[in-house]
């Protein structure tokens, strides 16, 4: 049962650091957040050095000060725990704590995750910190829940310390028993690369390393870093119970969902939409800042309502990296309620004021340095008067969705390093997005895991799970059934050929699915450099830009049942079949010998029965996200306009704008970066 934040109302807060600012501030900022409706401060995530100045001294007495003005003034908080920043005397005293380069080189103090979460003598003084921090502030009237760390695996997502090589030996012993399961796990008679000593195992240390070797490195790290977590979590429940706990950001190399299910309350996200802008790529329709509601539906498949602990309220940028211009007049709105349609109840913006020193002196906040009334500010103090007059409406619906794009760990771990099926996920995952958006058909993303059941699969009518590599005969079986109940599922090339260790199958691809897609691989080609992808011939037409990308594979029919939807029209395995249909039960499964492009989505949802959930009542512009919140009692549709120009709708059925209280009906006009929720 996935865990949820439990809100009675939407809820504003802001990230805050009273450690950057004269104490005479303080009052002052708490008054206008009050105005703006803000009723929460996140804060003390990177102050350890000012808790434990030297070692074993301990000084609470300045968030103390702080916590009792904010409780003062309504304001409940979320401290973190301050152990992603350890201070200067800790790295300096203790070199054994720090990161090493995958050389061996040691990452000096200055940045953050300069530290591994191996080191003994790490864990020690974070347990230290934690315990004394935790017992001073517990009982502060204030303090509501606890954030752990942040951003676990942000900047860094691999370790290679010597603390961290002994864990990897220790964590591979536990997990292999013996060296002779290890070397048929990893397939070391292979370049003669066979350990015969536990010692002379290490985390990859080339940049081409043993496949297997990577993919069981990057579950240690999960690993690792839920076990590092778990000695704060054990102390905050000991000591703090009445405190929920949770932790932020959804970085590589960790299972969020496993993490959560272990230690958490409820998941916790830190959106910045704008990044869209830094990294536009080579896509002519780019979803750009839209394109954040894939992060967002990948958050809720942890938690289904949840908190963004960090949302952007103006440009980002540190002194050296990551510029971004401004948002524009309505933007930030804009952004904050995207989270809420996917599924916040608790928004805090980073941040409060923007600092006037250190490495992030470009990631604005709210308030500029100058502290004066700004058009954010204003934008945040409409969000937050909104909240207060929609909070207890919103709270605890959830985001409805009839299809689902299937994702796992050890597929996107394994594709990290595999450029024959890696890059393929990417590219099937984006289109499905974009053109289901495009659509206005909302959607899931769902992690595939050793617990899930044939119930949290039957809920959608669609799954794509486009590459699964790995695949067993367990899943296989899990998705028989779903399709038998009346499920359409949905494959792409390169589906089915490797086990568990990453090692390919002797089998006929797509091997574990082979029989329930009715077909077999033939012949198949990557498409780099020279290979030009293969146009397809779809029952008889040739569609736009319908063009079989990334990976062709000839596929060939074993049972009379998989019907050919649409064959190559070119190359030398032209007239073959390239996308196939078979009919089991009460659903259907497809296979295509590909990765998915846009017009072939298109095309496929053409021939769907499926379609947007407000059609029979509203036409909406492909500009405009549409999404949908429920509850037993209520239904709310949002509406958010992502173009700098208004958007036209025609509403059939006059309905109610909660934000505004109008009556919508026949034409309407939503301006420029508008947001509208519809009572349905």
């Amino acid at each position: 049962m996935a865990k949820s934040i439990q809100m009675e109302e939407l809820t504003l807060g802001v990230c805050y650091y009273p450690e950057h600012w004269p104490e005479e501030l303080w009052e002052d900022d708490f008054r206008r957040m009050r105005e703006m409706n803000i009723s929460v401060i996140r804060m003390a995530e990177f102050a350890w050095a000012m808790l434990e100045p030297e070692e074993g001294v301990f000084d609470f007495s300045f968030f103390t000060r702080v916590m009792d003005l904010a409780h003062q003034y309504g304001l409940k908080v979320i401290l973190g725990t301050p152990t992603a920043t350890p201070p200067a005397w800790l790295t300096h005293k203790y070199p054994e704590v720090l990161n090493a380069h995958q050389n061996g080189e040691l990452i000096k103090h200055g940045m953050r995750r300069h530290y591994n979460y191996s080191s003994p003598k790490y864990r020690e003084l974070c347990e230290l910190i934690v315990r004394n921090m935790v017992s001073a502030y517990k009982d502060h009237p204030a303090v509501i829940g606890w954030q752990i760390d942040n951003e676990f695996n942000c900047e860094k997502n691999v370790f290679y310390a010597e603390a961290d090589h002994a864990a990897f030996r220790m964590w591979l012993r536990q997990k292999y028993e013996t060296l002779d399961n290890l070397n048929k796990a990893w397939g070391t008679v292979f370049w003669s690369q066979t350990y015969t000593a536990w010692e002379q195992l290490h985390l990859s240390q080339t940049e081409s390393p043993n496949p297997h070797l990577a993919l069981d490195e990057k579950r240690f790290i999960s690993d690792n870093v839920i076990s590092f977590a778990k000695l704060q979590a054990d102390i905050i429940r000991e000591l703090a119970p009445q405190h929920w706990v949770t932790t932020n950001g959804l970085f590589g190399h960790l299972d969020s969902h496993e993490l959560t299910d272990e230690l958490l309350d409820f998941f916790s996200y830190d959106s910045y939409p704008q990044f869209s802008t830094i990294f536009p790529g080579n896509d002519e329709n780019s979803l750009k800042d839209r394109g954040w509601s894939m992060s967002l539906s990948n958050v809720r498949s942890i938690s289904p309502n949840f908190c963004v602990m960090e949302q952007q309220s103006g440009p980002g940028g540190w002194v050296d990296r990551m510029e971004m211009g401004s948002p524009r007049p309505g933007q930030i709105r804009l952004w904050s309620y995207q989270s809420v349609l996917h599924g916040t109840d608790l928004l805090v913006y980073f941040r409060w004021r923007t600092a006037t020193m250190g490495t992030e002196i470009y990631w604005h906040g709210i308030n500029d340095y100058h502290n004066q009334p700004n058009r954010r500010v204003r934008e945040v103090a409409q969000v937050g008067g909104e909240f207060e007059k929609i909070g207890a409406l919103i709270a605890g619906t959830k985001y409805q969705a009839e299809v689902a794009i299937m994702q796992d760990y050890d597929n996107l771990w394994d594709g990290e390093m595999d450029k024959w099926h890696g890059p393929l996920q990417w590219q099937s995952k984006g289109s499905w997005y974009k053109q289901l958006q495009y659509r206005h058909i909302p959607a899931d993303l769902l992690t595939l895991r050793s617990n899930t059941t044939l119930e949290d699969l039957s809920k959608y009518k669609v799954i794509v799970y486009p590459h699964a590599a790995i695949m067993t005969d367990e899943t296989a079986e899990l998705l028989t059934r779903y399709v038998e109940q009346g499920g359409k599922l949905f494959f792409g090339a390169r589906t089915g050929y490797k086990n568990p260790t990453g090692q390919c199958y002797m089998r006929p691809f797509p091997g574990a699915v082979a029989e329930l897609c009715g077909i077999t691989v033939e012949d198949f080609t990557l498409i780099k450099g020279t290979i030009q992808p293969a146009e397809l011939n779809w029952e008889g037409r040739v569609p736009s830009g319908t063009k079989a990308v990334a990976f062709n594979e000839v596929l060939n029919v074993q049972n009379p049942e998989a019907e050919v939807v649409a064959h190559y029209a070119s190359e030398y395995y032209k007239g073959e079949p390239a996308l196939t249909r078979r009919t089991v039960g009460k659903g259907e499964v497809w296979y295509y010998g590909a990765a998915y492009s846009e017009p072939v989505v298109d095309a496929i949802l053409d021939e769907l029965s499926i379609s947007t959930p407000i059609a029979d009542w509203l036409e909406v512009p492909a500009a405009v996200e549409l999404g949908i919140r429920s509850s037993e009692d209520a239904s709310y549709a949002f509406l958010l306009n992502y173009s700098d120009q208004s958007a036209t709708l025609q509403v059939k059925r006059a309905t109610k704008d909660l934000l505004t209280g109008a009556t919508l009906e026949n034409e309407v006009e939503m301006p420029a970066y508008g947001v509208m929720i519809l009572e349905l």
